[in-house]
């Protein structure tokens, strides 16, 4: 085991090298797809309505299949699950698109995709989460998980805007053709990726998924530092709607309907992503892990109260960078912290709750402040939520279980 570790270490940046490229291709060609069918949607059909219900059936698969896939991804091979999962996306869609230029290009087909789709981010949330320990040495999970940050901040930004102009110049199912060529090229080079395979997947399963399961549960109920870690982020992403979801519609109605004032704060979050995913990558954070997330969530929760008072649109934007900048500086040090502490046959059920947190939290707290936003003001709801995100923060800092939780891993020799 020991000889594995130093191999593991020896080739680390060949191995994540081959890992993140094939992650960026797979992931570039998802989101041109997933643009291009929200586009076509909002286009054909321009309801309110099917927008929802093309959300909801992108996020309730991923939400609903996350513990399962968490147990999976313990149970069985990371690489191989992720090109399993891969692989149906692509399948999924390229059907789709043979229908499609069989002129079966039904509106409910586009919902049955998403929901597939959503299936297979599902099974590769926990997996991914899981496997970047087996590849990257402890001391390089900060470094490596900030670099991958930027790299889906960049495919953010650029992929609308290769949709929009391949939509302009081709067929809905011609782009779906692009999702299934950079899922078999990100198949090819995982096939290539040298990784061993955990210790647990390695072992016959003497137990069932259900069993399993309740393990994992149990794993995260014995350790204190789990609990109060998850129970902050359930709360942080419902104080977080009005900002993720509520500033389109607040700008439309304080600074004006131009298109361009809405690709703009969509822009200016977009780079402040990638300026924040360089930065933890080179910076590293503070020693202690939370105090790094603290420190993010209280720049976040600045910004939510500037949103709410700043009256001047240029000022409004330079707020919208800095939260972006924030993003990377929080989720970097969430990950690499449960990458560190967690015991490795239990971190894909460990990163499947995770999932089950961040894909449900935030439809949930759109659930409360969607509603009341036809009747009380945008901007009353992200000052509210400002301070309160300022107060979990400070309630993050002072929590002795997660200071203690944060201190650096012990290097191995």
């Amino acid at each position: 085991m020991n000889k594995l570790n130093h191999n593991l270490k020896e080739n680390w940046f060949k191995n994540i090298i081959l890992f993140l490229s094939s992650q960026t291709i797979s992931l570039f060609g998802s989101s041109v797809v997933q643009y291009a069918i929200m586009w076509h949607i909002t286009l054909t059909t321009e309801s309110g309505l099917m927008m929802t219900l093309y959300i909801i059936c992108g996020f309730i698969p991923t939400f609903i299949l996350s513990p399962v896939a968490g147990v999976w991804a313990d149970r069985y091979n990371r690489k191989l699950l992720i090109i399993l999962a891969d692989g149906a996306i692509a399948t999924a869609t390229l059907i789709l698109a043979i229908l499609f230029l069989m002129g079966f290009d039904s509106i409910w087909l586009l919902f049955a995709i998403a929901a597939v789709r959503a299936f297979g981010t599902g099974v590769q949330m926990p997996a991914v989460g899981a496997i970047l320990p087996q590849i990257v040495p402890k001391e390089r999970l900060t470094q490596v998980n900030g670099a991958n940050g930027s790299i889906q901040a960049i495919i953010m930004f650029i992929s609308p805007m290769i949709s929009a102009a391949l939509l302009g110049v081709t067929s809905l199912e011609m782009i779906f053709f692009i999702d299934v060529i950079t899922a078999a090229i990100a198949i090819v080079s995982l096939l290539a990726l040298k990784v061993s395979v955990h210790e647990k997947a390695a072992d016959k399963q003497t137990t069932s998924y259900f069993s399993d399961f309740k393990q994992g549960l149990q794993y995260v109920n014995t350790h204190d530092f789990l609990k109060k870690f998850f129970l902050f982020f359930a709360v942080f992403f419902v104080l977080m709607a009005p900002a993720a979801f509520l500033t389109p519609l607040q700008v439309t109605r304080s600074f004006g309907d131009d298109v361009w004032r809405l690709s703009a704060i969509e822009i200016a979050f977009s780079v402040g992503m990638m300026a924040g995913g360089g930065i933890i990558a080179s910076w590293g954070g503070f020693q202690n892990k939370i105090k790094t997330l603290g420190f993010a969530s209280v720049i976040m929760g600045i910004c939510t109260f500037a949103l709410g008072i700043v009256p001047i649109f240029w000022v409004y934007l330079a707020f919208m960078g800095i939260f972006g900048v924030a993003m990377p500086i929080f989720n970097t040090p969430a990950t690499v912290l449960l990458q560190e502490k967690v015991e490795e046959e239990y971190l894909g059920r460990v990163f499947g709750v995770m999932g089950m947190i961040s894909t449900s939290m935030m439809p949930l707290g759109m659930l409360i402040f969607g509603p009341i936003a036809d009747f009380i003001k945008i901007e009353w709801m992200l000052l509210g939520t400002g301070i309160f995100i300022i107060i979990l923060a400070i309630f993050l800092g002072r929590n002795k279980v997660l200071i203690e939780a944060g201190k650096p891993a012990l290097k191995e020799n």
